[in-house]
């Protein structure tokens, strides 16, 4: 492998790889990838496969998100990956949450967002418990089934964009216009290195300096209920979550409500996300516990949170759980973060779980930077 060399060797092959992978060969870059596993295994095949660009922070994360989902937009056609469903339903169960919603929609960010109520909303989701307040939908996500989508991307790239996967081979140092593997050298000119949540292989001093641990969390996967979801659904605990509501007045309110009346899902982290798919099974999560060496375990009484806060919004009496895992992904103070710690050689994490919805965007802002090039047009502030 060592004596034909690539222009663009990537080390990694979950989503944040691939993404790199895709926009160097559309540099018109000799590009391989190189992972340890035969397949992706980690957090981009164990997620809900939402690019999600409603909730994401202001700012450059929430324009990184419009410019991947438009990515998806077109790869979903190119590499025939199914889009399970289309937009979001932020559903609120208290008036706090409502003033919340209510706020974002009238903001910069909630451009095409619109609050739904009544028998609005039962009109869309007779699922959902007649309760509820109201929900804000917001058209701008997609969700591929991620399990699917990333092996059909990387089959999809090899094919039409002539990206080479490497056999399976762990990388152990990288230096120079090469890399050293456990199967020999490999020749590079650039080098894209994308480990997810192995911060203790390749520039770990990078990790140890800005602050990077692991985040474990929790996932399930429901019998098929009888009925489809038009969209999919988080609840008041994501509007904590997700930091692109952050600036919303009403915000501290809803905080304080939740932490007087549901202290432990904020312990555990639990916010609902819940996403069906082709076979009318529901993916349905999530939790947060950080640590640097998360453990295997996944207690029952945080999947039963996470279950709860789905029953407190659809209909739903006895959920039949056929499948449960848990994913690790990094998790630091920013979103995302890319070094050089040499010359045409970048080192790149999500530190934020959004790989799927912000990879794209950053993968193009990684080769503009090593070619050279300007910044791609997402990274600009608008003018005004």
């Amino acid at each position: 492998m060592s004596t034909s060399g690539f222009d663009c060797l990537v080390v990694g092959r979950g989503i944040v790889g691939l993404a790199h992978a895709l926009a160097a060969a559309r540099k018109g870059l000799r590009t391989a990838v190189i992972d340890r596993d035969v397949r992706a295994v980690g957090a981009s095949v164990r997620s809900f496969g939402c690019i999600t660009v409603t909730g994401q922070p202001a700012g450059l994360s929430w324009r990184r998100a419009r410019r991947t989902r438009d990515v998806w937009s077109d790869l979903v056609v190119q590499a025939g990956i199914p889009v399970e469903q289309r937009g979001l339903l932020m559903i609120a169960r208290r008036r706090e949450a409502v003033a919340v919603i209510e706020e974002f929609a009238h903001g910069p960010m909630g451009a095409g967002c619109r609050i739904l109520r009544g028998k609005a909303l039962a009109a869309l989701a007779p699922p959902l418990r007649r309760r509820l307040l109201g929900a804000l939908y917001s058209p701008h996500e997609l969700r591929v089934e991620s399990r699917e989508a990333i092996p059909r991307l990387a089959a999809w790239l090899a094919a039409s964009h002539e990206v080479v996967f490497l056999p399976p081979a762990a990388v152990h140092g990288v230096g120079p216009g090469q890399v050293d593997t456990s199967v020999g050298p490999i020749a590079a000119r650039r080098v894209i290195v994308c480990p997810g949540p192995d911060l203790a292989t390749l520039f770990p001093e990078e990790y140890a300096r800005r602050g990077v641990t692991l985040c474990k969390l929790h996932m399930l996967r429901l019998a098929a209920p009888g009925w489809r979801l038009p969209a999919t659904l988080m609840s008041d605990l994501g509007l904590l979550r997700y930091l692109g509501y952050a600036d919303c007045p009403s915000l501290s309110a809803l905080r304080g409500r939740v932490a007087a009346e549901q202290a432990a899902w904020l312990a555990d982290g639990v916010h609902l996300i819940a996403a069906q798919s082709a076979d009318g099974t529901l993916v349905v999560g999530d939790s947060h516990h950080y640590d640097p060496s998360p453990d295997p375990f996944q207690p029952r009484d945080v999947d039963d949170r996470i279950l709860a806060e789905l029953g407190a919004v659809v209909d739903l009496p006895a959920p039949e759980v056929v499948e449960r895992w848990v994913g690790i992904y990094p998790s630091g103070p920013e979103a995302a973060f890319t070094a050089a710690p040499l010359a045409d050689v970048r080192l790149v994490n999500v530190t934020s779980g959004t790989g799927i919805s912000t990879a794209f965007a950053i993968a193009e802002e990684t080769l503009a930077d090593l070619l050279g090039e300007v910044p791609p047009p997402h990274v600009a502030e608008p003018a005004g």
